[in-house]
C-alpha cells in the first residue's frame, strides 16, 4: 500500500483504539479490513470519513451517523461538549452555572445528550437533561426558564434519517451567530488529540428537568389562544417526530376537540418509515395526510417536522361541487403571511422580521399597520434576537410567534394560533384562502417559489456560484435586473453571507444561495402581481395566481440556465 493509506489506516486504528462506542468500533473495523483487501470503495469512504473534522458553525454540527472526525458520533460530541464548555469558562461562567440538554428520538440522540452532560458536569457546570425527547422549541424556552447560560439540542430536524445534529443556544435563548461558532470550535480543536479525549472530565450528576417546566411551555403555548371559536376538523402528523404528545396536549388545553392524527406516522421512529426525507416540504411527505384528510372532511391539515420547530399547513381546494375536496398544501409565506395577519389584527406592536429569502410581503403588511419591518439574513439564529420582535418568520416552514418565551422557531405554538385563525373565519363562513385572497387585494398578489438542487459533488455548488458571479444575466423570466447585490460582501444591514440577490423589474427578485444544512443550493423567487379590489370580480385573484405561476415557472427556468444547474 501506498504511504498515504497507511497513514489513513494508521489514524482509523486509532480512532478505533478509543471509540467508547461499540457499534462504530466495529463498523470502522469492517472498512479498514475491506481497504487492507484493496477495496477502492471502502477506501474512498475511509477518506472521506478522515478528510476533516466535521465543521463546527452557527448551525452547530450537523452529518451522518457513523465512525471518524467527518461524522456523528460519540468521540465527535463529546469533543464539541468540551469545546462549548471551555468556551462558556472562558466567557466568564463558572462552577455550578447551567446548561440544558434536549433531544429527539433520532438514532443515539439520547445518547449523544448523556454524553453531552457528563461532559459538562466534569467541567463544573450543572447539567439539566431533558427528561425524555421532546420538541427543540421545549428546550429554548427551558433554556430561560431555568437561567442557564446555555442549551443543547441534539437533532437533525428534517435532515434525512442517515444524518445527526448538535445545535447550540446561548443564555438568551437564541442560536449561536459568528463569531461565537468561531470561538467555540476553536475550543474544540483545542481539546487536544484523539488520546487526550478519555482524560476530559466526566461527571454523571446530571439533573433531570422537572415536569413542571414542560408544563409551563404547554400552558403559555396555550395561553397564547384567545377565547373564541374551536370548531374546526384538524387532521395532524407529526412525521414520526416528537410533536405528537405536546401537540395534543396544547389543542386540548386550548379547547380544540382532538385531531386526526396519521396514525402510520404517530410515534416517533428515528429511522422514518413512511418518508424519505421526514420534511413536509418534500413531495411525498404529506400524502398519507393529505388522504386522511380528504377522507374526513377535515378543514385544515397541520404538520410538525421531526424536531416540532417546523409547522406546515393545507387546506381545501375550492371545487365548486358538492364533491370531497382535495387539498393543497400552502407555502411558508402564505402561512407566515396568516400568522402576520393574526396578530397585526390582535393588535401585537413590535419589529415583524422575516430573512431575505422569504416573501417582501411581510413587510409590506407591517408598514400598512405602522410597524417596522425587518429582514435578517437566513435562519432564525438572526430573527431571534431582534430587539422588540413582535413576530418572525422564513420560509422554511419556521415561524416565532411567541418570542417572550422562545426565541426561535416554535412549530407548536404556530400551529395552534394557525387552528385559531382557521376557527375563527369559519365561524364567519369563510376559508383560509379567502384571507389570502383578501391579503392579495390589500398588497398584491406576492407569490414565491423555489429551485433546489441536491448534489453529490458540492463543487458543482461552488461552480453554479462563480458562473452567476462571473457572467450575471441581464435579465430572468423576460424581467429586467435592475440590481445585483453580492451577499458575500455584506453592507450596513447584513453580514457578509455566501449568496447573489437579483433585483428585477415590477417588484421580482431572485436570490441564489447554498444550504447551510443540506448539501443544496437553493434559489428563491418571488414575483408580485397587483390584484384589482373588485368585489363584483371574484376571480380576480385567481387570475393574478395564473399570471404569477407563469412567471415563476420562466423566472425558474432562465436562473437554472444562468447558473448551469
Amino acid at each position: 500500500m501506498s504511504p498515504d493509506v497507511d497513514v489513513l489506516l494508521a489514524r482509523a486504528r486509532a480512532w478505533g483504539a478509543e471509540d467508547p462506542d461499540a457499534a462504530t468500533r466495529a463498523e470502522l473495523d469492517e472498512i479498514v479490513a475491506r481497504v487492507e483487501a484493496r477495496d477502492e470503495a471502502a477506501l474512498a469512504d475511509l477518506a472521506d470519513r478522515f478528510r476533516a473534522p466535521l465543521e463546527f458553525g452557527t448551525a452547530g454540527l450537523r452529518g451522518a451517523l457513523g465512525a471518524g472526525p467527518n461524522r456523528m458520533n460519540r468521540i465527535v460530541v463529546q469533543r464539541a461538549a468540551a469545546g462549548l464548555a471551555a468556551y462558556l469558562r472562558d466567557v466568564g461562567h463558572g462552577d455550578g452555572a447551567g446548561i440544558v440538554i434536549g433531544y429527539d428520538t433520532r438514532r443515539n440522540s439520547d445518547v449523544f445528550a448523556h454524553d453531552t452532560a457528563e461532559i459538562v458536569s466534569g467541567a463544573g457546570f450543572t447539567a439539566h437533561v431533558m427528561p425524555r425527547a421532546l420538541p427543540t422549541p421545549v428546550l429554548a424556552f427551558a433554556i430561560r426558564e431555568l437561567g442557564c447560560v446555555a442549551g443543547v439540542m441534539v437533532t437533525a430536524s428534517h435532515n434525512p434519517p442517515q444524518d445527526n445534529g448538535y445545535k447550540v443556544y446561548l443564555g438568551d435563548g437564541s442560536q449561536i451567530v459568528a463569531p461565537v461558532d468561531v470561538e467555540i470550535s476553536a475550543r474544540i480543536a483545542a481539546v487536544g488529540a484523539l488520546a487526550e479525549l478519555p482524560r476530559v472530565p466526566h461527571d454523571r450528576a446530571s439533573v433531570p428537568v422537572s415536569e413542571q417546566i414542560i408544563d409551563r411551555y404547554l400552558d403559555t403555548v396555550a395561553e397564547l389562544a384567545q377565547d373564541g371559536p374551536r370548531d374546526l376538523r384538524v387532521v395532524y402528523t407529526p412525521l414520526h417526530g416528537v410533536g405528537g404528545a405536546t401537540v395534543a396536549q396544547v389543542l386540548e388545553t386550548a379547547g380544540f376537540a382532538p385531531a386526526h392524527v396519521v396514525t402510520e406516522q404517530e410515534e416517533p421512529d428515528g429511522t422514518f418509515p413512511t418518508v424519505g426525507f421526514p420534511n413536509p416540504e418534500e413531495p411525498g411527505a404529506m400524502d398519507l395526510a393529505l388522504a386522511l384528510a380528504e377522507r374526513v372532511g377535515a378543514d385544515i391539515v397541520v404538520a410538525n417536522d421531526p424536531d416540532a420547530d417546523r409547522c406546515a399547513a393545507a387546506i381545501p381546494a375550492p371545487t365548486g361541487t358538492g364533491a370531497p375536496a382535495a387539498f393543497v398544501m400552502l407555502r411558508g409565506d402564505e402561512v407566515g403571511a396568516l400568522l402576520a395577519h393574526h396578530l397585526l389584527r390582535r393588535g401585537r406592536a413590535g419589529t415583524y422580521a422575516t430573512s431575505i429569502v422569504s416573501s417582501s410581503m411581510l413587510g409590506t403588511m407591517a408598514a400598512a399597520a405602522g410597524q417596522p419591518y425587518v429582514e435578517t439574513l437566513t435562519g432564525f439564529k438572526w430573527i431571534g434576537r431582534l430587539p422588540g420582535l413582535a413576530f418572525g418568520y422564513e420560509e422554511a416552514l419556521g415561524y416565532c410567534v411567541d418570542p417572550d418565551h422562545v426565541k426561535d422557531k416554535d412549530g407548536v405554538s404556530a400551529l395552534l394560533l394557525l387552528c385559531e385563525l382557521a376557527a375563527e373565519v369559519k365561524a364567519e363562513g369563510r376559508t383560509l384562502r379567502d384571507v389570502l385572497d383578501d391579503l392579495a387585494r390589500a398588497h398584491g398578489l406576492h407569490a414565491t417559489g423555489q429551485v433546489s438542487v441536491r448534489v453529490d459533488d458540492l463543487s458543482l455548488i461552488a461552480d453554479a456560484m462563480a458562473r452567476l458571479r462571473q457572467s450575471p444575466p441581464a435579465e430572468l423570466g423576460g424581467l429586467r435586473v435592475e440590481q445585483l447585490d453580492d451577499l458575500s460582501a455584506g453592507s450596513i444591514d447584513l453580514p457578509p453571507t455566501d449568496g447573489l440577490r437579483f433585483t428585477l423589474a415590477d417588484g421580482a427578485r431572485v436570490i441564489v444561495r447554498p444550504s447551510g444544512t443540506e448539501p443544496k443550493i437553493k434559489c428563491y423567487l418571488e414575483v408580485v402581481v397587483p390584484v384589482e379590489a373588485d368585489a363584483d370580480a371574484p376571480g380576480d385573484v385567481d387570475a393574478a395566481r395564473i399570471a404569477a405561476a407563469t412567471r415563476l415557472d420562466a423566472l425558474a427556468h432562465d436562473i437554472r440556465g444562468a447558473a448551469g444547474l
